[in-house]
């Protein structure tokens, strides 16, 4: 497709900059609307409507969107790991619950702290580069055999893997609960400006860069891998091309700070007292750790996976919420047997 356009580039380096684009449109919109699941689901009581609403817009158009591009045949999806027969339940529930925790602990997702690290929030910076280390540890590291003996514990759903019968339906449905949370237009706007981020990334992928003689990974938006092919991207630069992953991350990072500036949103954060360092850097790892176990991060396997109508996505955010839910429960109960005021932390503005 490439050469049709006319460009003298690899497919690579076009996933490089293609992740650069896509990653300031999502750095931008993410950090205008604070888009993240955790306010949605455990977030201050004011914000969860609305988070909840926007969250499900952009699920509507990404499930749109992909299943459009997937009709058309600008897309296959049956062969990517979202699909796939097999399903490491184990390491799904084991992983998405330790997501979701490590995701309150930490005061965002992993999409959430990337795009508040780029407007100078110390913070979601350093719980970004840990989860890229737990991440990457997980992957190639020290726990990639307890990673692979998880994952492989499968359950074969063959007829289960996706819902292709319903493609047109799971939009509207959800579109529908979005609306009956009767957010205002903005809401629904941001929301679904960000969701059509998504098959954008499935066709620039998919169709866009395809080239048979070297092909680019079939992929859209997801913050737990990426972050670690960043982390070790920057480490191995002279050793190994940057793909769409880590452009996306930079690009977001990139959005985020130019977004902040534009508005006067950005300010140096730092941590406040050493038991909230601890508490940042267990979410941080636990997400990084859970992320991969469960295929994905809030946006890695909500949106991108739930818009392929995956199986495994679903139960995978179902995970992340129960393990979130958990954990706010947890922390915001008071302590036993005293009149000891909520162990939950005050709120802090940036996330």
């Amino acid at each position: 497709m490439l050469e049709t356009l006319g460009l003298d580039i690899t497919p690579r380096a076009a996933s490089l900059w293609a992740g650069v684009l896509i990653g300031l449109a999502f750095g931008a919109l993410a950090e205008t609307s604070r888009f993240c699941l955790r306010r949605a689901v455990a977030g201050p009581m004011a914000d969860r409507r609305d988070a909840s609403a926007m969250w499900l817009a952009a699920l509507a158009v990404a499930i749109a969107g992909t299943q459009a591009a997937a009709g058309l045949g600008l897309i296959a999806l049956a062969d990517h790991r979202f699909l796939a027969a097999g399903v490491p339940v184990v390491a799904i529930l084991t992983g998405g619950a330790m997501f979701g925790v490590g995701m309150v602990l930490a005061r965002g997702c992993a999409a959430r702290l990337t795009v508040l690290a780029g407007t100078g929030n110390l913070r979601a910076a350093l719980v970004v580069l840990l989860l890229a280390v737990a991440a990457h540890a997980t992957m190639k590291g020290l726990l990639a055999p307890v990673a692979q003996m998880l994952g492989g514990l499968t359950l074969p759903l063959p007829h289960l893997a996706a819902l292709p019968a319903a493609a047109g339906l799971v939009p509207l449905l959800v579109a529908a609960l979005a609306l009956r949370l009767r957010p205002d237009l903005a809401t629904l706007a941001q929301g679904a400006a960000i969701g059509a981020l998504v098959p954008l990334a499935w066709i620039t992928t998919g169709w866009l860069l395809a080239d048979d003689f070297d092909p680019v990974a079939l992929e859209a938006l997801s913050f737990t891998a990426p972050a670690a092919d960043t982390l070790f991207w920057t480490i191995a630069a002279t050793a190994i091309d940057p793909g769409f992953g880590p452009g996306l991350i930079l690009g977001t990072l990139a959005g985020a700070a130019l977004s902040a500036l534009r508005g006067r949103r950005a300010q140096w954060q730092s941590f406040t007292s050493p038991r909230e360092t601890g508490r940042y850097a267990l979410g941080a790892v636990l997400m990084g750790v859970g992320g991969v176990l469960a295929g994905g991060c809030t946006v890695g396997a909500g949106l991108s996976g739930l818009s392929a109508l995956s199986s495994a996505a679903a139960l995978a955010l179902c995970a992340i919420i129960a393990g979130a839910k958990l954990a706010d429960r947890l922390l915001s109960a008071p302590s036993a047997g005293s009149a000891a005021p909520s162990a939950r932390p005050a709120p802090q503005p940036a996330e």
